[in-house]
């Protein structure tokens, strides 16, 4: 469950230890898929935390890359194994750490946990999301799910001989459930303190800011869930998120009524997916399927390819939507009379600010390539787009 363990011995990481009077610098082994000579090619990707400069050498070559540069776009909470960032244009996995100071200053104590929304919370997704953020928390996977009897027998296998086990599996299995795996230092204990006690009584008593004394009912009903220990989060997320590539439990989409939303990796990476969920809700819009990606180039020109040549922002559109993790929402839409693009505004932030300010793209965006949500355009569009995420990608 760590993502590093100190002394780790690997030809990837060098001995080096930056001295405390040194600026102080973070490096990591990346890769990238070069598409024009369909190669992964590997990097030392470097980060300096005081001014926000990267610097990035060619490994097989052995020379600069990229000169060291401020880059505004890369905080250091991005920086964990596994991850992809966006590095002007090009996006990189983090495959390992660079050296030893850096695996030891940020990976001791990272560790990876799953966070569960039941069905009782699910309509306070966003205000749960937020929360989450706003402990340190990075979403590193989200899907909204169903669960079948035996995959929720499975999930609750620990409790099989417990009096209220039927009460659990029925509740589980009673509508959707939307699976996070959430990463932070000491992501486990952490998690288990913003929950607070399993029952939503108690927590309201011990805890009354925790999310099950405000979203919670009781000892079944209690609005979250959360691994006691490093195995259960282990076999967990294993069960929701399949190492072996599987999809897990099945998606929630209806494929009927449905437009299509996606919450672009900018606003994601500024801790805005929580805000945009609420305001998608109290809009009255249902959202019948969520689902988080991490996109390559060639999905995104796929999707976009109706804008290739008809919008002049088309390409930073596509290095946009591929920078990091978005979320997909199927948006069921069966007021004729209000429609979901509406909602979402003009496509320049400025011109919703002044024309349309109670938009989403008025309060989220901030350029006509970073206005916070892609939406279907053309309402026979919209079944199209959905299923390209939670049919054709969610497989």
């Amino acid at each position: 469950m760590r993502a590093c363990q100190q002394g780790r011995s690997s030809s990837l990481v060098s001995p080096y230890m930056a001295p405390k009077n040194q600026s102080e610098r973070f490096a990591f082994i990346a890769e990238w898929y070069d598409p024009n000579a369909s190669l992964l090619r590997r990097y030392e990707l470097l980060f300096y935390p005081t001014d926000g400069s990267v610097e990035m050498h060619d490994v097989k070559n052995r020379r600069t890359f990229l000169k060291r540069t401020k880059y505004e776009d890369l905080r250091l909470e991005d920086l964990f194994i596994g991850n992809k960032v966006n590095v002007f244009s090009r996006q990189l996995v983090l495959i390992d750490y660079g050296d030893q100071y850096t695996a030891r200053q940020l990976g001791s104590r990272k560790e990876k946990t799953l966070a569960l929304i039941k069905p009782d919370a699910v309509s306070k997704a966003g205000e749960i999301i937020e929360m989450i953020n706003k402990s340190g928390f990075t979403i590193t996977k989200l899907r909204m799910m169903t669960l079948t009897r035996k995959e929720a027998a499975d999930f609750h296998v620990d409790h099989h001989s417990r009096p209220f086990y039927n009460e659990l599996i029925q509740f589980i299995t009673s509508g959707p459930v939307i699976a996070m795996e959430i990463l932070r230092d000491d992501a486990i204990c952490e998690w288990k303190r913003l929950l607070g006690p399993a029952n939503s009584g108690l927590s309201r008593t011990d805890a009354p800011g925790s999310i099950r004394a405000l979203f919670g009912t009781d000892g079944v009903r209690n609005a979250a869930h959360s691994p006691d220990t490093f195995a259960s989060a282990a076999r967990e997320m294993e069960l929701f998120f399949p190492s072996s590539g599987g999809c897990g439990p099945a998606n929630t989409a209806k494929f009927t009524n449905c437009t299509c939303c996606i919450i672009k990796p900018h606003a994601i990476s500024e801790g805005m997916l929580g805000k945009i969920l609420i305001a998608i809700r109290d809009a009255c819009f249902g959202m019948s399927a969520i689902q988080m990606f991490n996109l390559d180039r060639v999905n995104v020109e796929e999707f976009y390819e109706v804008y290739k040549g008809v919008v002049s922002e088309y390409n930073d559109m596509v290095t946009e939507l591929c920078s990091g993790p978005c979320v997909a929402i199927e948006i069921q839409q069966s007021n004729p009379t209000k429609t979901f693009r509406e909602f979402c505004g003009p496509a320049d932030p400025e011109i919703a600010r002044h024309l349309r300010p109670e938009t989403l793209r008025a309060i989220f965006g901030k350029t006509k390539v970073q206005n916070a949500v892609h939406c279907t355009d053309l309402p026979e569009d919209g079944l199209l787009e959905v299923q390209y995420f939670f049919k054709i990608l969610d497989n």
